[in-house]
């Protein structure tokens, strides 16, 4: 059912700015499967800033078969995007780190000592497959801990093989690693068995971060119809202290 998309009598304005800042989404254009156009970037932005974020670190993927993104492209196509947002007149501050896939290239250069691209507290945004789990997910995990990084796994919720052992999610944590849930997986975008997942987590107190991992406006217009059923401002997210890290 996606009735929470489409009811506007039960919907109201959300805002966001008692969460601060948004650590995950897909704005710098061209680089990755998020916008195209710089265009784009800036109607994201605006429309984030009106949400009511006062922060927005995007996180362009770094997936060696498909995007091969390194600091230098990233931190080309971020101070493009930040004249294009002065030059709209927005007042939201935008930075960038990077969404890393973990995958032999983000191992490499872990132990290379290559330039990884932080959230605020030096922390490292990174992902799984969606299909198939890695046979070596706390390993890595704890290899990037070691290596003097928090690592912030994005969309926990949507890795579907946990289903069959939720306490994996728990282990992460008691691990170190922070689980950041997409906040359109608190309606039904990605499908009801990833809504009921995300809820799960937070009522057991297992997420940190909120992120809007989005790609492109139509997500964040998403956002404003979705009935939020209180989570958004009932549960403790820390994205707000990530401001002053």
């Amino acid at each position: 059912m996606l009735n929470w998309l489409f009811d506007k009598k039960k919907n109201k304005e959300v805002n966001l700015s008692h969460i601060g800042i948004d650590l995950h989404s897909h704005i710098i254009p061209g680089i990755d499967d998020g916008v195209e156009t710089i265009e784009q970037s800036v109607e994201m932005l605006a429309k984030m800033q009106n949400l009511g974020f006062q922060k927005a670190v995007t996180t362009p993927h770094v997936m060696w078969d498909c995007y091969k993104n390194t600091p230098d492209t990233i931190l080309h196509g971020l101070a493009d995007v930040r004249l294009a947002a002065k030059n709209a007149g927005l007042h939201i501050e935008v930075d960038a780190a990077a969404e890393y896939f973990i995958d032999e290239h983000f191992v490499e250069m872990l132990s290379n000592g290559g330039q990884i691209l932080t959230l605020p507290g030096n922390r490292v945004l990174v992902e799984l497959p969606y299909s198939t789990p890695l046979m070596n997910t706390s390993e890595t995990l704890f290899y990037i801990i070691e290596k003097g990084y928090r690592p912030v796994l994005a969309h926990p919720e949507r890795y579907t093989y946990f289903y069959s052992d939720p306490s994996i999610y728990k282990k992460l944590c008691d691990q170190g690693c922070e689980l950041q849930v997409n906040i359109l997986s608190l309606g039904n975008y990605y499908g009801e068995n990833v809504h009921k997942m995300a809820i799960t987590l937070l009522k057991q107190g297992l997420i940190t971060f909120l992120g809007t991992d989005a790609h492109r406006k139509q997500h964040l217009d998403l956002i404003d119809k979705c009935d939020k059923s209180g989570w958004l401002d009932k549960y403790p997210f820390q994205n707000e202290k990530l401001l002053s890290e």
